[in-house]
Parts: C-alpha cells; structure tokens; sequence
C-alpha cells in the first residue's frame, strides 16, 4: 500500500510539472518562416536582491499596442513570474536592423524612475520559446571619483542573436548597443527612441539539447572538483565519525555487557552504576507528549517530502528554468503526504497512552504550517507594500487555501484515525518504575545547550561547502543541477547526524541522565540552527543583498526552512536514538 502510494505521489506530481512545460503558447516549438514566435517579459529588478522583482512594465519602458498577460501556473506565481507580452516582435528567420518600437519623451519622474533603477543595477528577464534571456537596462559611468560625478544611462538598443535548427529555436542571446545611450543624469525632459535588432544564424545543435546551456555552468570542472572535494571531505569525516563511535560503543557496550552479567552472577545485592542503574526509568514518557508526537509527525513529513523531492530532480523534472515545477512539486507533495504526518503523531502519542488525540492531530497540523503561515503574511505584506511580483494575487491565496482545506486537512485527520487505530505498542524491554530516579549532579558540558552544539556542528561540517551552491542558487542567479551529489551530500548528512545522536545518547545514559527523549531530538535537529547562523555569514559575508524587503524575505523563508530541517534531523535523531536504546537494554537481564 505505501509502495502504490509512493507511486502516485510521484506521477501525480510528475504529470503537473511536465504540464507547466506543455503550456507553452506553442507547445510543438515548431514554426515556418515568418510565423511569430512568443516572446514574454517577465520581470525586472535589483541583480543583487533577486527576491525583489517587479514587472517589466513598472518601469515607463514602451508598451505594446495589445498587451497580453500570459496565464501562468501555480509554481510559476509562487516564483514571482508575471509574463506578459513584450514590445519587440522576433518573427522566425526574419532579420531586422535598428527596428523602432517606439519614440517617447520621457519625463522627468520617468528619468528619475530609470536613473534609480540604473543605481540599483537592475535587470530584465524575459522568455522567448520559453528560453530565458537576461539584460540590464543600463550603466554608471564612474570615471569621476566622487559620486556626484557619476553619470547614468539608458540602453535605448537591444540586439538579439538566435540560432536555429530547421524550423525549431535553439538559442537567444541579448546584448546592448554601449554607444546607444540615453544620460539619464540631469532631472530633465528626455526624448528617447527605443530601437532593436534581430540576426538569425543557423546551428547543428539538436532541440532536445537546448537547454543544456543553462546548466553546464554547475558542471564545469573547477566547480565539480570543488563538489566531489565536498563529497570526499564529508565521507573522511563519516568514516572517522562511524569508526570511532562504532569502536569505542563496541568496546564499551562489550565491557559494559561483560561487567553487568559478572555483576548478576556474583553479587545480586550489589548497587548497579551506569547505563543500567537507570533500567527503570529510560522508558518513562517523557513529558509533553503531544507536542513531542506532533513534531515526530511533522518532522517525518517533511522527510518524506525531501525524498521525494530527490526523486524528482534525480528523474529530471527540475531541468533548469522550467518555471516553478520545484514550488508545484512542493505544494503539492506536502498537501499528499499529510496523512503521514498524522499517522506518525496520532500513532506514536496513542503508544504513549496519550488520551486527547484529537488535540494531537491538530498541533500537529500547526507545529509547521502555522509559523509557515505567520511568516508568509508578514512577507506578503511586505511585498505587496513594495508592489512587487513576490507579492501573491488574491487567487493563487485562495487556491493554496482550498489545497490545505480540501486535501492537505482531510489526509491529516485520515492518517490520525488510522494512527489511533492502529493498536501499536511502544515495546519497552524494561518496565518503568513508578517513580523517577533523581538525576545526580552533572557538569555543565553535559547540560543541553553545549550537547545541541556538538551534535550540530558535525553535521553542519559535513554539508557547509555544498550550502554555499544552494544558497547561491535560491538567493542569487547561479543555476544548481548536480542533484546527484547533492542527494549524496543528503545521505551523509542522515548518517552523521544519526550516529552523533546515538553517541551523545549512550554517554548521557552512562551518566545515569534518563531524560534522553526531547535531549536525543534537539541535539539531531541542532544543526538546522547551524545552517541559520551560516545565513547570517551568507548574507554579510557572501553576497551583495540590501534594503528591507530582501533582507525580510532572506531571514524569513530561510527561519522556515532552517525550522523544517529542525523537525526533520531531530526525528532521524530521535528515532536512531530510540533504536539504540531499545537494543542495549534488549541485550542485558533487568526486572
């Protein structure tokens, strides 16, 4: 059954990706000469802050008699698209030179409005046969030293080179006149004449490889070196990580295993120490159970939602600019797998003779979704004040929330009933005495805080070269495609932060500390807080981002994303910790 499901996740959210694709205006690609080929802007804005985008035509550039708003799917809306049909017409095979589109006097708050966004660096973005092609839309001339000095202009001259194959588009490139330029540096009435250019060469280059343009820059050498060295060095640090716990927890276990049988069969009045002194108490329920169920539920959601999402990228859904399919495939994955969610909670609080399931099941709708809520409001809030196009139309709001209403809300409430029914125990070798143990006095390197620290940061070290690609990639214009490192990457990191929990699990049992179940969550998903504190370095650090609204976006979605990670680590945590625990008091005699 979960194998069948597993199948129609990935179906389900392979066929809308592929139709994203399939909705091109042209959707054979193939056109005779002559015919027009459509051409989008989509939008425009600062190169550094890419979370800030507007629409192309906020800037008074010139507008086209008809203007067609492309309709656009889910994931594209989610990703801040907003195509509508620019001004210049590149008919098939058809050169121009010096085309006019239109002459304009701009005046002086339009001069004003484009010296700003020549300041700001912007650039434009738009699709032609669904290829993506980029510009800026002019330059500072800083030969003055002292910033008054500077001048600024407009590029009024576009030139685009597109090859083609037969009666297909194989490339489109963009580049500007520098000697056609408008100064934008006076507050004055400005007469501008807008003018393109179109040269058509023929290439041998088949239509199927096309896009491999777009994603060879993440394949190029010097960067794979730099990809499989990040591989290399997170493998030399899990097998130094597994071969020494592994020796030193064989060693010991073996000698602790030894000693206790010896113990048994000499003296059965002797005081027990260590692990096993606390037999009775490692089981106890730990408190707050349900909202320790509900973040095991989540957290295992959002395992399952990250493989998944493997899955897709390895089978090439995300190909490079197939706008919005990873924010579709997110939706919708996480709106399927929410009965996961409650069955894991609804299952594992009812083991823990919890009685109000019910409470359960909707603090486990919420431990994700509601802090994922609270942050989309600000920041739509924040984008609408801005006007910009991350700001979400008031139908793809209602859309998200009929998701959550009619699939996402029903799987939940499914998966707890079929968790509430499923009768399982929590199968403790031990059984728990009726009152607890006091923990003796430890130092304070084993307190929480200094655990969690340790337990994230090797993790963390594993992964943080390859954290620079991917914030490169979400927060900047890098393009990320070597999935397959990536999910090699991913797999170390389960490793590492599993065995760093059993690890610090054992040494705090041996400490006769029985409170291990919220300790043994919080230390796996500690390194979900070492990769916010690497936004931090990221953004002072690494990148050129500024003003509110990206720096808003940048620590808002990443807290969310960085809480996910959180839930999901502390759950592989937990549960190697679990299975762990259960084994070594398998292993030895306690009443």
């Amino acid at each position: 059954m979960g194998k069948l499901m597993a199948v129609l996740i990935v179906a389900v959210v392979v066929a809308l990706c592929l139709a994203d694709r399939a909705r091109s205006d042209a959707s054979d690609h193939r056109y005779k000469v002559g015919d027009a080929v459509p051409l989008y802007a989509n939008k425009v804005g600062p190169f550094h802050n890419p979370s800030e985008t507007y629409r192309y035509f906020d800037l008074p550039f010139c507008i086209p008699a008809h203007l067609k708003e492309k309709k656009e799917a889910l994931g594209e809306v989610l990703n801040g698209d907003r195509l509508v049909s620019a001004p210049y017409k590149l008919d098939f095979q058809r050169d121009k030179e010096s085309e006019v589109i239109c002459q304009k006097k701009l005046t002086r708050e339009e001069v004003a409005q484009f010296r700003t966004a020549v300041v700001k660096d912007y650039y434009f973005q738009m699709y032609y046969d669904d290829l993506p092609i980029w510009g800026f839309i002019g330059k500072v001339d800083k030969e003055g030293k002292d910033p008054s000095e500077y001048k600024y202009f407009l590029y009024k001259h576009i030139h685009f080179d597109i090859a083609y194959n037969k009666d297909r588009v194989i490339e489109i490139n963009v580049r500007t006149d520098p000697d056609a330029l408008v100064d934008l540096t006076e507050d004055k009435e400005v007469d501008v004449e807008f003018m393109y250019t179109v040269k058509w060469k023929e290439t041998a280059t088949p239509f199927e490889k096309r896009m491999d343009k777009y994603s060879q820059s993440s394949s190029l050498p010097h960067h794979l070196e730099i990809h499989w060295f990040s591989i290399i060095n997170s493998c030399v640090t899990v097998l130094l990580l597994t071969g020494f716990l592994a020796t030193i927890l064989m060693r010991v276990l073996k000698n602790d295993f030894v000693k206790y049988a010896h113990d048994e069969e000499s003296a059965e009045d002797q005081e027990e120490t260590g692990w096993k002194y606390i037999h009775g108490d490692v089981f106890r329920y730990p408190k707050y159970k349900s909202l320790f169920s509900a973040a095991l539920g989540s957290g295992t959601q959002l395992f399952t939602l990250t493989v998944f999402i493997f899955i897709l990228a390895l089978v090439g859904v995300f190909y490079p600019y197939n706008r919005g399919a990873l924010f579709t495939a997110l939706v919708v994955i996480y709106a399927l797998t929410s009965g996961i969610a409650g069955y894991t909670a609804t299952s594992f609080y009812c083991q823990l003779e919890g009685s109000n399931w019910v409470r359960n099941l909707l603090l486990t709708g919420c431990l994700f979704c509601g802090p994922l809520f609270l942050t989309f409001c600000f920041l739509n809030t924040v984008a609408i004040a801005y006007t910009a196009t991350a700001a979400l139309p008031f139908g793809t709001i209602v859309v998200i929330v009929l998701i959550w209403t009619l699939v996402t809300s029903p799987l939940l409430v499914l998966g707890g009933i079929a968790g509430k029914n499923s009768k399982a125990e929590f199968q403790a070798p031990c059984r728990t005495t009726k009152y607890p143990r006091e923990i003796p006095p430890l130092p304070w390197y084993r307190g929480t805080i200094p655990q969690m620290a340790m337990a994230g940061f090797l993790p963390f070290s594993a992964i943080y070269i390859e954290l620079y690609y991917i914030f490169a990639s979400v927060w900047g214009h890098r393009i990320y495609t070597i999935y397959s490192i990536l999910f090699i990457v991913f797999i170390i990191l389960l490793i590492v932060t599993a065995f760093i929990t059993v690890a610090l699990t054992y040494f705090q049992l041996a400490a006769e500390d029985h409170e291990w179940w919220l300790r043994s969550f919080l230390c796996g998903g500690s390194t979900g807080l070492f990769i916010y504190a690497y936004c931090l370095y990221y953004y002072y650090a690494r990148s050129d981002m500024s003003g509110f609204m990206q720096t808003s976006f940048f620590f808002g979605y990443m807290a969310c994303i960085c809480y996910g990670f959180f839930l999901m680590l502390g759950t592989v945590g937990f549960r190697a910790a679990l299975l762990f625990v259960r084994h070594i008091y398998r292993s030895i005699k306690c009443d």
